[in-house]
């Protein structure tokens, strides 16, 4: 490097261009020194773990904010660091407030770069990137489920398909009549659910939902369905209809669905703030309420009805289960 240019490069990168640049970038910066234990951070590093500025703190300061269910792996990953070689990076969480954060703590180990006794790093708030990275997960957990659903659905309709046809054309088209029905629920609430201007009626988004198990002649005596005069908003279709699919596989693998005698009863009130939906099965085998409180799909329905501030209850029944939900009216509606 010739005189000029590294008289420019001392130029550029002095202290507070490179605070203009860490800042720009939301690094916040760290020292450790080994033998005290002493942190010595920047504003931006106290501001992101939420705690007044002083000239140093020890990580029992910072113990004190990581979240609890991460506190042993971050002292004992900390710890390891100086063994590490090359850059090391930990993930965990910490409470700001009444916020959760993830922040990542960076640096290199084998003592690389230390300076004296002390060796430096950078505080980094990842709580996006984790955020999505959940969300993401969560997303592939249920799209999983979703087609395992799909499979066990279509083996269901079959079965059902089989008991009430004598030939087999017969079945073909009491089959493809059913997965006609699906087909046109879906078309439904997909149309529904991303025309900003429309609602639904919740007896017709349960009538759809319904159609495929709504084909033979005894399906009034199979399956009832008396809901209250209330308008599913466009935002409220798709969660509620991931709410009423589960519920209708369910039935149709291990409950009322899976026996010829068996039927579902759907009812609900209005009332001034919340709607009440009743889903009763009754006629099919004997419930397991291990099996199915524990199932990755009551989960996630147990998740996406708080997206109407509501609730589910479950009673079991030696033929049947009720299932009471109970949703936020303005919520639903809105």
């Amino acid at each position: 490097m010739d005189d000029e240019s590294h008289v420019q490069a001392a130029d550029v990168w002095d202290e507070r261009h490179l605070r203009i640049a860490t800042g720009a970038a939301g690094v916040a910066l760290w020292s450790w020194n080994v033998d005290t234990d002493r942190i010595t951070m920047d504003s931006r590093a106290f501001d992101l773990w939420g705690l007044p500025q002083k000239s140093k703190v020890t990580f029992e300061d910072l113990s004190a904010c990581i979240h609890p269910a991460d506190l042993d792996k971050v002292r004992a990953e900390f710890s390891a660091t100086r063994d590490l070689r090359g850059p090391y990076e930990i993930d965990f969480r910490i409470l700001h407030g009444d916020q959760e954060r993830w922040i990542s703590a960076r640096g290199r180990g084998e003592d690389e770069g230390i300076v004296g006794r002390i060796m430096y790093g950078v505080f980094l708030d990842v709580t996006y990137r984790r955020s999505f990275e959940e969300q993401r997960e969560l997303v592939a957990r249920e799209m999983h489920h979703r087609i395992k659903n799909l499979f066990s659905l279509s083996s269901a309709l079959a079965s059902i398909a089989a008991r009430n046809t004598d030939t087999k054309q017969e079945m073909l088209e009491d089959l493809a009549q059913r997965f006609q029905g699906l087909s046109a629920a879906h078309n439904l609430i997909f149309a529904r659910s991303y025309d900003q201007k429309k609602a639904i009626r919740l007896n017709e988004l349960l009538s759809a939902l319904l159609q495929a198990y709504l084909l033979d002649p005894s399906a009034a005596q199979n399956i009832s369905i008396s809901a209250p005069e209330v308008l599913v908003g466009e935002h409220a279709i798709t969660p509620l209809a991931m709410i009423i699919h589960e519920l209708a596989t369910n039935a149709t693998k291990y409950g009322a669905l899976s026996s010829d005698s068996g039927r579902i009863v759907v009812t609900g009130e209005d009332e001034t703030d919340v709607v009440r939906l009743v889903w009763k099965e009754a006629g099919g085998p004997a419930s397991d309420r291990l099996a199915s409180k524990n199932g990755f799909g009551n989960k996630m329905t147990e998740r996406v009805i708080q997206q109407f501030n509501g609730s589910i209850h479950r009673d079991w029944t030696p033929d049947g289960v009720h299932i009471t939900l109970s949703l936020n009216r303005a919520l639903l509606v809105g």
